[in-house]
């Protein structure tokens, strides 16, 4: 009786296991397919948005060679400007979901730098049509070039856009290429399609002409980075020299930036005070491109005026002469002063400097000379074409000036302007009004906003 019970106990407790393994087997089956069709849903939504942001940037450049078109034909400014207008922002939104389709942008540079530049010369031309300036003979011929390659890019995306719908490849194939370069990614798919998007702007390098947005001033290639390129040691020697030999008791390097804008070695210093000081120094030239160093200050002892006489003193001292403050904030206890590099009485904001200075013993926490170190050179300043009293005319007469001189200011497309500055006020609020030096053109109208913890103008 006693074995039959233990047989009977057994296969119980085989059964049981056999039980719960097909349960488990079950399970798992089930969330299989749920994963499967999860993951066929998300292959499916990403396709969808792939095929919607292709579908629109076949359209946006339809619009742009459309447009493009009416350009080389339109007669008067104000209609040029109507039509230039339009192409501006329909080759910004060809960009827009050009850069949406799964593709890395290197891939395409061509392709986005042409989109870039038919945005930016058609903002040119347009300014200068709503300033009643008809187009020049060069300007109508770099339209022509440039409706000749949108040609081009229309007929290729249409045929694309043919094999997309045949089927003959999904945006999937192209994800799943990793970093293959571009060209191989879609040889395989379609030779008569995608692989000849860039193959359209081979020989394409920009269009040479001196205006806003010509080629060479848009060059990435920093200005003020002087000097030959040099090793760690030489950059540690640098680091040390900036913060003060006699401040450093030890120095950590941090490894090398080479993907940064600027390259730059980074290191660690340990002040005497054991405060830590963060540095980077640029691998062309040995420049410092930021310091950084961070402390509790509980008052605030130096004024703002002894604050900027102390970060001039420490400019100078550091190779960074004619240097002025323009704007600056406080913050627990720390001022921050940009300043902007000064030519022959002539202020250049682009080549920018931010100081942080503590208020509590005017020592220097921070230097930043990216904008310096990208823009700094010295600039050709014989383009005054008017004077400042014809530059005032244009003026709103409501503005009561108080100071005015002259300046070069940034465009948001990299490039420079040349103009008089006149800083005024109207009832209670103050701008900063910037008139063309070489053609009388309001270019820009800055808020200067003044409150106790600092002047900035936006």
């Amino acid at each position: 009786m006693k074995n039959i019970l233990i047989d009977w106990k057994n296969r119980l407790k085989k059964g049981h296991m056999l039980s719960v393994i097909c349960i488990l087997l079950i399970v798992v089956a089930i969330l299989g397919v749920i994963l499967y069709q999860k993951q066929r849903e998300y292959r499916q939504a990403s396709e969808n948005s792939y095929n919607m942001a292709f579908s629109e940037l076949v359209d946006y450049v339809q619009n742009v060679e459309t447009y493009l078109a009416k350009s080389l034909i339109s007669s008067t400014p104000e209609h040029g400007a109507e039509t230039l207008t339009h192409l501006w922002r329909e080759a910004n939104l060809a960009q827009t979901y050009l850069s949406r389709l799964p593709i890395e942008s290197q891939e395409l540079e061509n392709t986005e730098k042409f989109l870039n530049q038919v945005s930016d010369y058609s903002y040119s031309l347009s300014r200068k049509n709503i300033y009643n300036e008809s187009l020049s003979e060069e300007d109508l011929n770099n339209l022509k070039e440039l409706h000749g390659y949108s040609v081009d890019l229309e007929n290729t995306l249409n045929q694309l856009s043919e094999d997309l719908n045949s089927g003959r490849f999904e945006w999937g194939e192209l994800t799943k290429k990793g970093t293959v370069a571009f060209a191989q990614q879609v040889d395989n798919i379609s030779k008569e399609s995608f692989s000849n998007l860039e193959e359209n702007f081979h020989e394409y390098s920009g269009l040479i002409y001196d205006g806003a947005f010509s080629e060479h001033l848009t060059s990435s290639e920093p200005k003020g980075l002087t000097g030959d390129d040099i090793d760690e040691n030489k950059a540690q020697e640098v680091a040390k020299e900036f913060v003060g030999q006699d401040k450093v008791k030890e120095i950590s390097n941090l490894g090398f930036a080479e993907n940064a804008t600027i390259p730059v070695y980074d290191f660690s210093i340990t002040t005497n005070d054991d405060e830590t000081v963060n540095i980077s120094i640029s691998k062309k030239g040995g420049h410092v491109v930021n310091m950084n160093s961070n402390r509790d200050i509980n008052t605030e002892v130096i004024t703002q005026e002894e604050a900027n006489s102390k970060a001039l003193e420490f400019l100078n001292s550091r190779g960074f002469p004619n240097m002025e403050e323009t704007y600056y904030l406080k913050q627990d206890g720390i001022v921050t002063i940009n300043y902007a590099y000064k030519q022959d009485d002539v202020i250049m904001y682009p080549d920018l400097i931010k100081v942080k200075v503590a208020l509590d013993n005017g020592e220097i926490l921070g230097v930043e000379t990216t904008g310096y170190l990208n823009n700094h050179t010295e600039r050709n300043l014989d383009n005054i074409k008017i004077t400042e009293e014809e530059a005032r005319k244009d003026l709103n007469p409501d503005l009561e000036i108080t100071s005015n001189g002259l300046a070069v200011i940034p465009t948001e497309w990299k490039t420079e302007l040349l103009c008089y500055e006149f800083k005024g006020k109207v009832e209670d609020k103050e701008f900063l009004v910037y008139i063309n030096a070489e053609n009388g053109r309001e270019e820009d109208i800055l808020i200067i906003t003044n409150t106790p913890n600092g002047t900035l103008a936006s």
